[in-house]
């Protein structure tokens, strides 16, 4: 939200305004608005409107961008202020913020039904592959020497379906997910030992962790679970000459969500990036990227981002990312632990 005057001079900015713009309100204070956004942007002709109209004007789907705040769609509404002759304010909702909603609709949707496709794989699939590989046995017992490799072929078949279909269990509900305050720079650290003992081997990692930020009200394991994969990926996609991946976290006043199960909104202020400089996403996956059996590796099983969306769903938190050649970027938003939680 920003308040501006006829001439474009700001006024007044809140913190989200702040963040907008990436700037404190004392820099921002008594500059033009048009010295921050092109002067041809459809923002002004909003607030002019709305000036002599005397009322509120709302446009939708207007397109902001500049090498200072970047590239955002926002709605934005303009009302003249009362108490101020001239003075304008404009209250701005970027249009990323309600299709990232929509996005974890989707994840969670993902989750749920490779959740009950693995419940109904364990009990469906499982006992009739047992009999397979049992029945196989037996008839290698007595085949011929050539014919062996045949019953070889079906063992080692029926192991790996159920192999998969044990790593798919993971998706089935394991009752409440048992939380508590987990500092998450202990768990990345923890991941990027791993890392840099095996698949990260490659790869220069740059740290940029605020070191005052709360714990997560999470479950270790799992958060170390997840941080696992998408730092896996990340050097997976990274180029093995330069790769390089950057891990950062901060604390953010994000927007509240309303959280499955919960009547309460949740505040997701902590935030945890991790970017790496590989060709990129494919256009025709990034829709679909947290939905199993999706993935661009040639010998990957697609249940690794699947994952990554359930247990951040159940933590009730967010995951989105952004994919451009040389540049892409995992965010997940995660709520704070409060003392309230240990005393419950």
């Amino acid at each position: 939200m920003v308040v501006v005057d006829e001439a474009f001079a700001i006024l007044y900015v809140n913190n989200a305004g702040e963040q907008f713009f990436q700037s404190s309100a004392g820099n921002l204070y008594g500059q033009k608005l048009d010295h921050l956004l092109p002067a041809d942007s459809p923002l002004f002709s909003l607030i002019r409107q709305a000036l002599v109209a005397g009322g509120p004007v709302v446009e939708y789907q207007i397109t902001l961008a500049s090498p200072r705040i970047g590239h955002h769609v926002i709605n934005a509404q303009a009302s003249p202020l009362p108490e101020i002759d001239g003075a304008v304010v404009v209250s701005m909702q970027e249009r990323s913020l309600a299709a990232k909603i929509d996005r974890q609709l989707t994840h969670r949707g993902a989750a749920r039904s490779v959740g009950a496709m693995a419940a109904m794989l364990a009990h469906e699939v499982k006992n009739p592959l047992a009999g397979i590989r049992g029945a196989a046995q037996l008839l290698e017992q007595s085949a011929r020497s050539e014919d062996r490799a045949l019953t070889r072929l079906i063992r080692d078949e029926t192991d790996r379906v159920c192999s998969l279909v044990d790593r798919m269990e993971v998706f089935t509900d394991g009752g409440p997910l048992l939380r508590e305050a987990v500092n998450i720079h202990e768990v990345l650290v923890r991941v990027l030992a791993l890392a840099e003992n095996s698949f990260g081997r490659h790869l220069r990692v740059h740290e940029y962790f605020d070191p005052s930020l709360p714990p997560v009200h999470g479950n270790r394991d799992q958060l170390v679970q997840v941080f696992l994969n998408l730092i896996k990926n990340a050097a997976e996609a990274a180029p093995d000459d330069g790769g390089e991946v950057v891990i950062s976290t901060a604390f953010w006043h994000g927007v509240r969500f309303a959280v499955s199960g919960n009547h309460a909104r949740m505040q997701l202020p902590l935030m945890i990036s991790i970017q790496d400089n590989g060709e990129g996403i494919p256009e025709d996956l990034k829709p679909h990227l947290f939905e199993p059996f999706v993935t661009s590796k040639p010998k990957g099983s697609g249940l690794g981002l699947a994952l990554v969306a359930k247990i951040i769903g159940d933590h009730g938190g967010v995951i989105e990312f952004e994919s451009e050649p040389k540049r892409t970027v995992f965010r997940v938003m995660l709520p704070m632990h409060s003392p309230t939680e240990d005393a419950s």
